[in-house]
């Protein structure tokens, strides 16, 4: 797949799937913008990407700094031809009546609201422009209830709901609206839910996991003509014959 002259903005770009994704999409030709609430993380991996990476401390929980993100992509690249919505949080694990009202809401700011900014920052954008695509990060825990990840669960199913309901309102405008759900992959988010020692995810063994690239490879495979007939749902990376359609067996 060649990005070369596309420009792709990822939020959560400072480690793990957004990390790798930046990689990826630089090494397909592609202007990267890296969003992080740890400026220092996006910019040391802009400096290991080159001239075509930009760095934006951004929390994407506040709709200003993401318009204010977008716009800043937009007057360095002229344009905006991909939003990958990333970013995501599975802290604090605890059940129900233990639950931090606060930091449940958190897990709500940031993993639901925060794809819906970057929607919104961005679909004006790609709208003059004709189209985009806009990738949401999913999980198995959209549609599975998981002991003691109420807010991470509830926040990922509203986020796959937003991504169809911006399928079904922007398709016919050029919207390429999908979803990834990457299965358990072998980022720091992963040994958070190791610690917490509860539920069966929490047993599985580093091996278990999938390498970070593995969804990143994934989501430049979502951008090309190939996955067009995925357009409006959700992918897995479970599903052997995705893994084949993207590469990466």
């Amino acid at each position: 797949m060649d990005m070369t002259g596309k420009t792709v903005l990822i939020t959560g770009a400072s480690r793990g799937i957004g990390a790798e994704a930046g990689r990826v999409f630089a090494a397909a030709g592609a202007n990267v913008a890296l969003l992080a609430r740890s400026g220092d993380a996006v910019h040391a991996l802009a400096g290991e990407i080159g001239v075509r990476a930009m760095a934006l401390a951004c929390d994407v929980a506040d709709y200003a700094q993401v318009e204010t993100a977008v716009q800043d992509v937009i007057n360095r690249f002229s344009g905006l031809d991909v939003l990958i919505g990333n970013a995501g949080v599975i802290a604090p694990i605890s059940h129900i009546w233990e639950a931090d009202p606060a930091g449940w809401g958190e897990a709500i700011d940031i993993n639901l609201k925060g794809v819906f900014h970057g929607m919104r920052a961005a679909l004006s954008v790609m709208q003059k422009a004709g189209g985009g695509t806009i990738l949401t990060i999913s999980s198995g825990a959209a549609h599975n209830p998981i002991e003691a990840w109420s807010h991470y669960c509830a926040s990922k199913a509203g986020a796959a709901m937003l991504t169809a309901c911006l399928d079904a309102e922007a398709r016919d405008q050029g919207i390429r609206a999908m979803g990834l759900s990457p299965g358990t992959v072998a980022t720091r988010m992963q040994r958070e839910i190791k610690a917490s020692g509860i539920n069966p995810v929490s047993q599985l063994h580093w091996e278990d996991h999938v390498a970070p690239d593995w969804p990143a490879r994934a989501l430049l495979w979502m951008c090309s003509p190939d996955a067009d007939e995925f357009i409006g749902a959700e992918v897995s990376l479970r599903d052997e014959i995705i893994r084949k359609r993207a590469g990466l067996i």
